[in-house]
């Protein structure tokens, strides 16, 4: 009797072995079906188009609710389920993308991965000022230039460099950095203003504000001088020469009397001043003002920057473009060899 028993008990545990194994299966087939049906797109029909903006930061449990709530997904809870099972969950990317019900899960999931969303590029050469910025800014269709020049004015921006920087509307004059940048469709004047910034704090390195102090120089002191060789010279050879000039010219106690800082002033840019553009009153005007102006007259590139912090050791306190009318200028430590190279540049040019 004992052993027909054990052998009842044997057979009892392998069926419930089996229905368990059988339970297990069907469950496995329906959450399969499940997440199958949670991958179809929520409108396959669909031809429309939705702008979906995933703000930096949002988790994955943020992200299929806006999904959700934009009308491309059916369920934030199978998006956040599916990223999990995927591997996906964290690797999502901030951004604007174009999406559609149209989409199944994992093609929107694989979007948001791949961070191609919706971007626009724009590049900003070395050399201008924050109203030529603006204005070709303008011209891309990227910004509103009156609440662009409000932000430059007075949009509040957390970098370390700007305690120096002058205020009022020419207080981000120099700080915009020449770059090519790629943002937002959505970026707004604030946007844009920062992301260029932000280049610039990542321009400005640590080894530049050490070498600035070992200078005696502040930021904005640095970015002036920068501003000053990147509008008076366009060969990369002349930056640090002309640099050596303007600190010669300082320490002499000489006024700098740069041409670009008087049409900084006018507010135009002439191949030839006058007379009568030379005695414009403004703190920019160094034919007037004794030392630098109150700061920047343009973006300056790393190359300037670099020029203006580590200046050629030389004697030359005047130059003047070259009779070759090759960009290139005449340097000179005295002013009778001045003389004779702006009587050159005079008869070239037809003066």
């Amino acid at each position: 009797m004992s052993n027909k028993r054990r052998k009842k008990g044997g057979n009892g545990f392998l069926i419930a072995v089996l229905v368990i194994i059988a339970v297990i299966a069907v469950a496995a087939v329906g959450f399969a079906v499940m997440m199958g049906g949670a991958n179809k797109a929520l409108d396959p029909g669909s031809t429309q188009s939705v702008s979906v903006t995933i703000p930096s930061g949002t988790s994955t449990d943020g992200i299929g609710r806006i999904l959700e709530s934009d009308g491309v997904i059916k369920s934030a809870d199978s998006f956040k389920l599916q990223s999990k099972m995927k591997g996906m969950d964290g690797k999502y990317k901030a951004g604007e993308y174009t999406l559609s019900p149209s989409m199944t899960m994992t093609e929107i999931m694989e979007i948001l991965v791949s961070g191609n969303a919706n971007t626009i590029r724009f590049t900003i050469p070395e050399g201008l000022n924050v109203n030529e910025t603006a204005d070709k800014l303008l011209a891309e269709g990227l910004i509103n230039k009156e609440l662009f020049m409000k932000e430059i004015e007075s949009g509040q921006f957390n970098y370390a460099f700007l305690k120096d920087a002058p205020s009022g509307e020419n207080r981000l004059e120099g700080y915009l950095y020449p770059n090519t940048y790629d943002v937002f469709t959505t970026a707004s004047e604030h946007d844009i203003i920062d992301r260029m910034l932000r280049q610039m704090d990542v321009v400005f390195t640590d080894e530049m504000y050490e070498r600035a102090k070992e200078r005696n120089m502040d930021l904005n002191e640095v970015m002036t001088v920068a501003s000053l060789i990147e509008r008076e010279t366009k060969v990369d050879s002349e930056r640090a020469t002309v640099s050596s000039v303007i600190y010669n010219r300082l320490s002499r106690g000489m006024k700098l009397q740069i041409d670009a800082t008087v049409q900084y002033a006018l507010g135009e840019q002439k191949q030839f001043l006058t007379y009568k553009d030379l005695e414009i009153d403004s703190p920019y005007n160094t034919y007037r003002i004794d030392g630098l102006p109150p700061g920047p007259i343009c973006s300056p590139s790393e190359a300037s920057i670099k020029a203006a912090l580590y200046p050629e050791d030389t004697d030359y306190i005047y130059y003047v473009l070259s009779k070759e009318k090759d960009g290139t200028h005449k340097f000179a430590s005295n002013y009778d060899q001045f003389l004779i190279y702006k009587d050159e540049y005079k008869k070239a040019f037809g003066i």
